[in-house]
């Protein structure tokens, strides 16, 4: 029965892991708009047409300008090829990306499904 035992434990999947440990995941399938905050003589969201994008299965997305993939470790979101390379976000609930600045801070833009895909 020990035998038995060890050989389920060694069968069952582990999640995938990154590098740095975190779990390798997805995002929601859907339709995403940034914007950045507007001021209180104006709307209160200005978007951002040039990083609008969806996501589609695989890790991969959409944007008016091509498509591609991302990479997502834990709360961090990655492009990793195509027109929105390099672009790194943390995810904030499951709706909500806010953008990560080169010196590692979260900067005002912010991403948020807007709707399924069409």
């Amino acid at each position: 029965m020990p035998i038995l035992v060890a050989a389920v434990c060694l069968a069952a999947p582990a999640p995938a892991l990154s590098q740095s440990g975190a779990p390798l995941t997805t995002l929601p399938v859907g339709r995403y708009q940034c914007s950045l905050p507007g001021d209180a003589g104006g709307a209160a969201w200005v978007p951002i047409e040039e990083l609008r994008f969806s996501i589609k299965n695989a890790s991969r997305y959409l944007s008016p300008q091509g498509d591609g993939t991302y990479l997502m470790r834990g709360k961090e979101l990655v492009f990793t090829r195509g027109p929105l390379k390099d672009q790194r976000f943390q995810r904030m609930g499951t709706s909500i990306l806010r953008k990560i600045g080169v010196d590692g801070s979260l900067s005002r833009l912010r991403c948020v499904r807007t709707g399924p895909l069409q």
